[in-house]
């Protein structure tokens, strides 16, 4: 029975989440994205740099009206529009790679879906086994207010510390995956024992 609900946790996964490699009889346990402060910061930033465009437009145009001719303040409309394009694009761009961040926790390991560009993205694989810290992190008047940190996971070992920014509170998860490490751990060494 218990290999039954093993399978379907499987299948559902891999379903659920087709861009993972998932191997046999391996299923997520938990799925993180980024909390959604960090695309208000990015918009708010985008609005702000809007703004102060058409404040540069509206000034322009009124301190220079009498003196630029047609031409010259077409050139400049033009300009300033290409300029409002350039800067919802940066947006988009921003936003994709922000929402490119993800991390999931399954019933072996931990994959860390890394984007810091469009052309740049990386997959960490760390075997729950080699976990040997997990630690939630909140800095900052913002970061409490909203409810967003820093989850940190460090290896056993090489101490690599692997970190994913802007991560909404998780109270229950962070003992959900110090549980399953601790599983994993038993696991291990029940097998050695056996051996």
């Amino acid at each position: 029975m218990k290999q039954d609900l093993v399978n379907l946790h499987h299948a559902r996964s891999k379903h659920v989440f087709p861009n993972l490699k998932l191997e046999e009889d391996e299923f997520v346990e938990l799925a993180f994205r980024r909390t959604r402060v960090g695309l208000i910061l990015i918009w708010g930033g985008m609005i702000i740099g809007g703004l102060v465009l058409t404040l540069a437009l509206v000034l322009f145009g009124a301190s220079n009206r009498a003196n630029i001719d047609l031409n010259a303040q077409r050139y400049v409309t033009i300009l300033l529009f290409a300029l409002y394009i350039v800067l919802f694009a940066i947006g988009l761009v921003m936003t994709k790679v922000y929402n490119g961040n993800s991390i999931y926790i399954t019933n072996r390991r931990i994959i860390q879906i890394e984007m810091t560009s469009l052309f740049s993205k990386s997959t960490n694989v760390i075997d729950l086994i080699s976990i040997e810290d997990v630690s939630f992190k909140q800095a900052g008047l913002m970061q409490y207010t909203f409810k967003y940190g820093t989850l940190r996971m460090a290896t056993v070992g090489d101490e690599t510390t692997y970190i994913f920014r802007f991560l909404d509170k998780p109270t229950d998860e962070l003992s959900t995956i110090t549980h399953l490490i601790h599983v994993q751990k038993e696991k291990n060494n029940s097998a050695k024992k056996s051996e």
